[in-house]
């Protein structure tokens, strides 16, 4: 069942100006020359991999409104899997996420592997000896691990690190791609 109400319309405001600020700041001529033509409509379909729970949904329109039920909608699938703990996913991430998948022709379906990340989980995770960050964005919902069925990890890799949107790693071993809306980094 969504999570609702957990955006306010100062927070929405707030995250639709970051959003703004990341996409005309012209990180990349590709983002400068997308602005010219129009943003493309803000429409994932995601498949939680731990939960099973599958969401197609449209969070913004090509004019740059934002559905707040949606983000609601995506704040719930993307949730902490180990504590089912709900927290707003920067929207930064999600037009990351979605302009990696329009290099694919858009409308994939995109395997979530991580999101949100507790703090409990983000420790417990760290005390099994897995390599993840102290301070990981994760915690704050400003990162994503996916993978693309059909797609080749490695064209993935290369579609968001070519973006240079924010942060890019490269997780072959467990078969996933790493997309952050901090600053863009490659590992």
């Amino acid at each position: 069942m969504p999570y609702h109400g957990q955006w306010c319309r100062r927070s929405f405001l707030k995250a639709s100006l970051l959003a703004g600020f990341t996409l005309f700041s012209g990180q990349t001529v590709w983002a400068r020359e997308l602005l010219d033509k129009g943003l493309p409509l803000g429409k994932l379909s995601l498949l939680n991999i731990h939960s099973d729970e599958r969401l197609v949904v449209t969070y913004r329109d090509r004019s740059g409104e934002y559905d707040l039920r949606a983000l609601d909608e995506l704040n719930w699938l993307l949730r902490c899997h180990h504590t089912n703990e709900v927290h707003p996913i920067d929207v930064r991430t999600l037009e990351y996420l979605n302009l990696v998948d329009q290099r694919f022709g858009g409308s994939n379906e995109i395997h979530v592997i991580s999101a949100y990340r507790s703090p409990a989980y983000n420790e417990l995770l760290r005390q099994k000896g897995r390599q993840v960050a102290e301070k990981s964005l994760h915690l704050q919902g400003r990162a994503i691990d996916i993978r693309i069925p059909r797609v080749k990890l490695a064209k993935l890799h290369s579609a968001a690190r070519e973006l240079q949107l924010g942060g890019v790693g490269y997780y072959p071993g467990n078969d996933f791609v790493h997309l952050d809306s901090g600053a863009f980094r490659m590992w």
